[in-house]
């Protein structure tokens, strides 16, 4: 994106390695990254990102990757990587 800072190629890598180890989207995340719950603390382990942007990626049922997305607003790169997830999805079929 023309906006975009430097850091968001890392940061979307980041994103998708998180939703790929931690088997949720990076939104989820950091629902339960949040004090008193399941996964607080998560965020201080390296290359974890805990806001929108990645999800996992899924095949026969087993988390095989993720997929992330930087660049724009939270909203909007949610948004791309959904967008990128339905393609996918329909390929498989």
């Amino acid at each position: 994106m023309e906006e975009a800072l430097l850091v968001s190629k890392e940061i979307s890598m980041n994103k998708a390695y998180t939703a790929a180890t931690v088997k949720l989207p990076t939104d989820v995340v950091a629902t339960v990254s949040q004090p008193g719950t399941s996964l607080y603390g998560i965020q201080n382990v390296d290359r974890m990102i805990i806001f929108g942007g990645g999800f996992p990626l899924e095949f026969n049922g087993k988390t095989i990757g993720g997929v992330g997305v930087s660049g724009g607003s939270v909203e909007d790169d949610m948004k791309v990587c959904q967008a990128a997830l339905d393609v996918y999805k329909a390929e498989l079929k």
